[in-house]
């Protein structure tokens, strides 16, 4: 029986929420990113697939470039 570590697949994460709520596409983390991103990581980081914790943390620091005042934390974008 496969343990809560094996799951490779979370669902939808909250950074599909925020992505939409900010007006933003997998495109737009992509540009402002400066660390090697890619849309495939963007985009199976919103549909819930495991990520490391150094992808997670480019795709914070693309949002935390874009999204204004507001500064994310990875907890607010990832529920594993």
């Amino acid at each position: 029986m496969a343990g809560d570590s094996d799951i490779l697949d979370h669902g939808v994460q909250p950074l599909d929420a925020v992505l939409n709520g900010l007006g933003l596409k997998n495109a737009d983390l992509v540009a402002a990113s400066t660390e090697f991103l890619t849309h495939k990581q963007v985009n199976k980081a919103r549909k819930g697939r495991r990520l490391t914790t150094h992808v997670q943390l480019k795709i914070l620091n693309a949002l935390n470039k874009l999204g204004g005042e507001k500064k994310f934390r990875r907890e607010d974008l990832f529920n594993y």
